[in-house]
């Protein structure tokens, strides 16, 4: 046996010995417990595999259900939304036919009202009513209507109403001579109101409607005379469709009321514009006023301090010192009037103002404007003028670096107060005091409110009968004169 054979048997015992503290470690005292060891530990880490795949599956189950629930849901919500969507068409298609069947229902009322004086005259059932829309017209007049979308469809619709009219009772006549005279008063009535409807202007509604009803009056006497046999049925007839006429005329104003008002914004824009030069104008006379004390400010002080400069006596040169602290005092309130001046020219700052006038709108009326003058009392006294038979009371003046959006805020919240709901110049407002000092109170918690409605002038004139006079004339010196030679 060789050395090298000696290591290798040392190295091997040295292995046996590892191997058999390895064992001892395992708890095991030869190889086959050393086998069953670990065909042990194979079988338990094989059991959690499968319990821990069934776990996986049962997981996956659960989440294949919870998709095909998703999948479900979300074409349920799908199909819902799609029947809403019908659901509501509907619903408006219901509302426009409930709407032309009210306005039919409203024209055959204001006949039996107006026109048939018999005890024997009844209303219309319900079961008359549900069936109104099988009367059914459609004259298309080429109005000023026709260009605004909602007054267009608004004159189809009562022009469709028309036509039922005429269609019901032209299937009333049956002799050809009764139809041929009903067909020339349709053509003749249509003329009649295509007439007044090019005729019609702003601000005589009043006098279209009177044509309406005079043209109808007509054409009602002229059926009477002519045939009493068909009077009964012309009444009723005319007395629908004066109703629809009327309309037709209300909704051909609606396009005159609402030019007015789109003239009436763009002369609100140009005497703004107007108004904003003028205020420029006189800050602009104001700041040069204002720079020229400045400019005296200024030499003064100037002067002062070289007499400063010069002065030995103690006590000229304290009155001297006193003085430059005065000038210098007045110089800084003149810079300050300058520097607000100069921000209401190049900026939109200005100050909105709540007026009232009693005496010459009432209780509850109040005026909403902006000014950008540095007096804004100024711009109160211009509107207190001749035009107003008593001077306005002033309610709050708030200042805003935007003066023109914080009068139209105002404007908006209080536009269905107006109490001229076309012309937007008119900047007055039904409201009450308590309601304008919660707005400015929320708008600017610092701008003050003043609650109490003097209407000094007004309530001075109601206290008394006869009113002031001018009629006293001081006496002359003349008179005077006279008066001391009697007595010398």
């Amino acid at each position: 046996m060789g050395l090298f054979d000696i290591f290798r048997i040392s190295k091997i015992k040295a292995e046996n010995e590892a191997l058999k503290a390895r064992l001892t470690e395992l708890d095991c005292d030869n190889y086959e417990q050393v086998k069953e060891k670990i065909k042990s530990m194979e079988a338990s880490h094989s059991q959690s595999m499968r319990a821990a795949q069934a776990e996986l599956n049962t997981t996956n189950t659960a989440i294949a259900e919870n998709n095909s629930t998703i999948t479900k849901q979300r074409d349920e919500i799908a199909s819902l939304s799609s029947n809403t969507e019908k659901l509501q068409k509907q619903i408006v298609t219901q509302t426009n036919k409930l709407t032309r069947l009210k306005e039919l229902y409203k024209s055959v009322d204001y006949c039996i009202t107006n026109f048939l004086d018999t005890g024997v005259a009844e209303r219309l059932s319900n079961t008359s009513e549900s069936r109104y829309d099988e009367f059914s017209p459609s004259v298309i007049l080429k109005l000023h209507c026709m260009d605004v979308k909602d007054l267009r469809k608004a004159f189809k619709d009562n022009d469709k109403a028309i036509n039922q009219v005429l269609s019901a009772y032209d299937k009333r006549y049956t002799t050809k001579a009764n139809r041929s005279i009903y067909q020339l008063m349709v053509i003749a009535l249509r003329a009649e109101l295509q007439n007044i409807l090019y005729n019609l202007k702003y601000e005589k509604l009043d006098q279209a409607i009177d044509d309406v009803k005079e043209t109808t009056s007509k054409y009602l006497k002229i059926a009477g005379e002519g045939n009493q046999s068909i009077a009964g049925t012309l009444t009723k007839f005319i007395g629908e469709i004066e109703y629809l006429f009327i309309n037709s005329v209300k909704i051909e104003y609606n396009y005159y009321v609402k030019k007015e008002q789109a003239r009436q914004e763009q002369l609100a824009i140009k005497q703004q514009m107007r108004e904003e030069a003028e205020e420029r104008k006189l800050l602009e006379q104001q700041r040069k006023k204002i720079e020229s004390e400045e400019s005296k400010y200024r030499a003064e002080i100037n002067k002062t301090n070289e007499a400063l400069a010069s002065a030995t006596d103690a006590r000229q040169i304290e009155n001297l010192k006193a003085k430059i602290l005065e000038l210098e005092s007045q110089l800084s309130d003149v810079t300050i009037k300058k520097d607000e001046i100069t921000k209401l020219q190049n900026g939109k700052a200005g100050r909105v103002y709540i007026i009232s006038n009693l005496g010459s709108f009432g209780n509850n009326v109040f005026k909403i404007g902006m000014t950008r003058r540095e007096n804004p009392q100024d711009r109160i006294d211009e509107l207190s003028n001749a035009s107003v038979p008593f001077r306005f009371d002033v309610h709050s003046f708030i200042f805003s670096d935007n003066a023109v959006e914080l009068e139209n805020k105002l404007h908006t919240i209080l536009n269905n107060k107006r109490v001229n709901k076309v012309n937007t110049r008119k900047e007055f407002f039904y409201a009450t005091l308590d309601e304008l000092e919660s707005l400015v109170n929320e708008l600017d918690p610092t701008a003050e409110f003043n609650k109490t409605m003097l209407a000094e002038e007004f309530h001075q004139s109601q206290s008394i009968d006869v009113p002031y006079t001018s009629d006293h004339r001081e006496e002359s010196d003349s008179e005077d004169q006279e008066y001391i030679d009697i007595f010398t």
